[in-house]
């Protein structure tokens, strides 16, 4: 089965960042960071767009499918 593997925990530590800060630059709850972190959610590509900017990095650097 396909996954989704993200990296946003890690850039998140590298930016001193709480799940509830980046989750207000988005403009969603923490609970869906957690859940993006977890890979139980698949952000819709607009999230994943607005996540990349703030890290100042693309989705492909964030955002990796696995089998």
């Amino acid at each position: 089965m396909t996954m989704l593997k993200t990296r946003i925990k890690e850039y998140r530590g590298k930016e001193n960042m709480k799940q509830s800060e980046l989750a207000a630059l988005i403009g969603v709850r923490r609970e869906t960071i957690v859940h993006l972190e977890n890979g139980r959610y698949n952000p819709s590509l607009k999230m994943a767009m607005d996540i990349a900017k703030v890290f100042h990095t693309t989705v492909e650097e964030l955002f990796e499918f696995t089998d």
